[in-house]
């Protein structure tokens, strides 16, 4: 995700340009679909149009993106899937192909979906893990974030935890699991922190609103159990920050 502007196709590349810095905005970037979709157009002769289970912005990542499309070709899910890894760019590869039914549609018959998000938490960034991960050098107390993570369990209204673009009627989403992990890299002052969520749903943002309000109350900034106050206020209530693109990488997803 680092080199795109997200998923979609934009409806036009000015939006792509309008994310990344003026100095760069004489070449936009690319969206995912967009390269993928040329790829295929490329193989199978035809005008494809891929359906994902969902968006992602520019700077996330995906490592179990699933999408869908109807062809008339006759070719091998698995010759399919090697003529396409030769011609994609390395940044960007195809996991498997199956045969599915016409029924079948990425997104509305996902029954959830697994986002991580990784936080580097040392007082120095790392070279290799500067696009996949959030560089956070103050300490984070990860009792009080286990703890305040239990506020997002179950069926709420997730609207103060998503951006003002959100088109969603419906904010109501269902969280299933949440699971915060600490591993020491190299020791226990620096660590690697995961944060994965499970939910039926994602609102535009809802993900990275929700780990910036847990580092927040891990800082000390917000006092705890405030995350549901602000989830009982349906909107009225702000949310901590929008936690940075980089760190979140879709993991899953399930049907």
């Amino acid at each position: 995700g680092t080199d795109y502007c997200g998923w979609q196709v934009q409806n036009s590349r000015r939006s792509c340009a309008s994310i990344i810095p003026p100095s760069a905005a004489r070449k936009p970037k690319k969206s995912i679909q967009e390269v993928i979709e040329k790829t295929l157009r490329k193989i199978l002769q035809e005008d494809i149009k891929l359906c994902a289970s969902g968006r992602t912005d520019a700077g996330v990542h995906a490592l179990g993106q699933v999408a869908n499309f109807k062809t008339s070709s006759k070719i091998l899910p698995d010759k399919l899937k090697a003529s396409l890894n030769s011609l994609l760019p390395r940044d960007i590869v195809v996991v498997s192909i199956e045969e599915v039914g016409l029924s079948f549609h990425s997104r509305f018959d996902a029954k959830s979906k697994i986002y991580r998000y990784t936080i580097l938490n040392r007082d120095y960034p790392c070279v290799s893990l500067r696009n996949k991960a959030y560089f956070y050098p103050h300490f984070l107390d990860i009792s009080l974030m286990r703890r305040e993570a239990r506020y997002f369990l179950g069926r709420h209204d997730f609207k103060s935890f998503s951006s003002s673009a959100s088109r969603a009627k419906d904010t109501r989403r269902t969280i299933k699991n949440i699971a915060i992990r600490k591993s020491p890299y190299p020791d226990e002052k620096n660590r690697i922190i995961t944060i994965e969520i499970e939910a039926n749903g994602f609102l535009y943002n809802m993900a990275r609103r929700i780990v910036g309000t847990l580092i927040e109350v891990a800082r000390g900034r917000f006092h705890p159990k405030i995350s549901r106050k602000i989830l009982l206020s349906a909107g009225k209530e702000v949310s901590g920050p929008t936690a940075p693109a980089c760190g979140l990488c879709l993991l899953t997803v399930k049907y």
